[in-house]
């Protein structure tokens, strides 16, 4: 399905647990040497809050519109915002980088992005948001899960791949099933970040049973919901990550900030989180 446009959400809620969950991990990799990040599903790279599709939801308001000005975040927090702010200097919140920029502005100089995007448009913007980074980024215009096969493994042997389809076709939900088992087959020491929606459907809670059932060392799974389901059983109450192989710094990053998060993003009181993490077949809460 090609209707899809992430412009619509972003600087949400998910778009703010997502982005803080890649910027950990790529900082993690950073220590260790070099890596690859890899983005299944790319986007248009960068995004207006001012004008376009973002002001016709301005779903931003109560995603990093709330973490903007405050000055208790923690250093987690801080780390993301300080992305956002590097592109918009005079202080203003205009704009908003996708998940490849963040990428781009964390990695080491010498780390490649491969970016893979099907939306014709958006891979226009992708293509241009990137048009000076050289060999260093290369953007591909294919459907991510299949486009992972041709390059895991990566040359460094290290890379973080993040799978954020846009699941507004059902069919999602065991493409990306089916992308983590291929992907293991050829990667199994590879990072994953999954991000999924939150949504009264059954599909969510089918695809989460499967991933916890990979065979990987170990697997994290954090969700962040900001208001109580809604009555007619439509629309996203909260959002999850899930991350194979995860850093082990990711759960205790998260389990300082959670509480925070929850508190400065929360719509009402069905606000809240949760984190699940399993190491060699043993799960902790």
């Amino acid at each position: 399905m090609l209707s899809y446009r992430h412009a619509f959400h972003a600087g949400n809620h998910a778009d703010v647990l997502k982005h803080l969950v890649e910027v950990q991990i790529l900082d993690y990799l950073g220590q260790k040497g070099a890596f690859w990040y890899i983005d299944t599903h790319a986007g248009a790279g960068a995004y207006s809050l001012t004008e376009g599709y973002a002001t016709k939801t301005a779903e931003y308001v109560d995603g990093v519109a709330r973490l903007w000005q405050r000055d208790d975040a923690p250093e987690l927090v801080q780390r993301y915002l300080a992305v956002v702010r590097g592109m918009n200097e005079d202080g203003e919140l205009r704009h908003y980088p996708g998940s490849p920029w963040f990428a781009a502005e964390v990695m080491d100089s010498s780390n490649k992005l491969r970016l893979f995007e099907l939306h014709p448009s958006d891979f226009e913007l992708l293509s241009h948001c990137f048009a000076d980074a050289g060999r260093r980024v290369k953007v591909e215009k294919a459907n991510g899960f299949e486009g992972i096969k041709s390059i895991l493994p990566p040359p460094p042997r290290r890379a973080l791949t993040l799978i954020d389809p846009p699941y507004e076709d059902k069919g999602d939900y065991q493409h990306v099933v089916r992308a983590m088992k291929e992907a293991l087959k050829r990667f199994a020491t590879g990072t994953y970040a999954i991000w999924y929606p939150l949504l009264q459907r059954k599909e969510v809670g089918d695809m989460l049973r499967e991933l916890r059932k990979l065979p990987c060392h170990s697997w994290l799974d954090v969700t962040l919901t900001v208001r109580k389901p809604s009555a007619d059983g439509f629309g996203m109450h909260g959002t999850g990550m899930f991350v194979v192989n995860p850093p082990w710094t990711l759960k205790r990053e998260l389990e300082s900030v959670l509480p925070w998060l929850k508190d400065v993003l929360a719509i009402d009181a069905g606000a809240g989180f949760s984190l699940d993490f399993q190491e060699n077949g043993h799960q902790k809460n």
